[in-house]
């Protein structure tokens, strides 16, 4: 595939492709002083505003556990080469805990505080809930009190009374966290404004196609801790957030008509939410015999 002309400002070259997605195509390219850097351009599609709100989110973080947004034009983005190590990687050589415990160093500093005013582009989280909302309310009036409806009502909790409220970045996950020449950053925002809890969410759903692991009630409970922990709140509260994020990727996927990744998202957050039932926010992990 022929590469687009880039803007002759960033003066790049040497491109490669090095992964395409649904929404976007990614090239590496050799900067003027030798140095990588990767060019992600944005293809026509239906929630396109859903990758601009995550450059909007890079602009604001500056570096600070993110990648460094270097330039801009139109629908393509010219970003900070993250590095070649994904976090799935850590996974596999080093253990789960090992991976956990990174992803809560990288949330740690991804979420610290900045002396610059919030994105006024971020989505805010209700409006991020808006497809569990509908799928709950769709099955509330067919009589269905399903954990669609369960999950509904614990985002409204947690959406009425959150721990905190700032940038998040929407999506993290194994793969969207890389380590390179500055150490792990995060890759792929998207720009997201709420209660950090639910940045932790979609790590109990990662990596994808380790049902196994994900399922697994101490891996669930230990990672509940961990989070909690890295973000000053309860490990329940943090399973909470786990719930409702579960259930509003079942609810995409619904929409999408995917059963099969529907069904797989609805059973780990069953899983999880067996976990919150019995968890108590002392000793649980202790009690599962996980040295958190």
């Amino acid at each position: 595939m022929d590469a687009p002309a880039f803007p002759a400002r960033w003066k790049v070259g040497a491109p490669e492709l090095i992964a395409e997605t649904f929404s976007s195509r990614i090239w590496k390219v050799v900067r003027e002083d030798g140095s990588l850097a990767v060019v992600k351009a944005l293809k026509p599609f239906d929630d396109v505003a859903d990758e601009l709100r995550g450059e909007h989110f890079l602009a604001w973080r500056r570096g600070e556990g993110a990648v460094r947004l270097l330039g801009r034009d139109g629908h393509s983005m010219l970003l900070e080469y993250a590095g070649e190590t994904l976090l799935t990687q850590v996974l596999d050589q080093q253990g789960d805990n090992a991976a956990t415990a990174i992803a809560a160093e990288v949330m740690a500093k991804l979420l610290s505080p900045s002396k610059h005013p919030y994105p006024s582009e971020l989505q805010p989280l209700r409006e991020r809930y808006a497809s569990l909302f509908r799928k709950a309310a769709t099955d509330r009036d067919a009589g269905d009190e399903s954990l669609y409806v369960e999950a509904a009502a614990t985002a409204e909790r947690l959406l009425s009374n959150p721990h905190d409220i700032r940038p998040l970045h929407g999506d993290l996950h194994h793969d969207n966290i890389l380590h390179g020449p500055r150490g792990w950053l995060v890759i792929d925002p998207k720009g997201v404004l709420g209660d950090p809890g639910f940045d932790a969410a979609n790590m109990f759903y990662n990596p994808l196609g380790r049902d196994a692991l994900c399922l697994d009630p101490q891996r669930i409970a230990h990672m509940a801790e961990v989070f909690a922990k890295t973000l000053g709140q309860s490990p329940p509260a943090i399973l909470d957030h786990a719930v409702a994020y579960g259930c509003l990727s079942a609810a995409w996927h619904h929409e999408d008509d995917n059963a099969v990744e529907e069904n797989r998202e609805l059973s780990i957050a069953e899983a999880v939410r067996a976990v919150r039932a019995n968890f108590q926010p002392e000793g649980q992990a202790d009690r599962l015999g996980i040295n958190s």
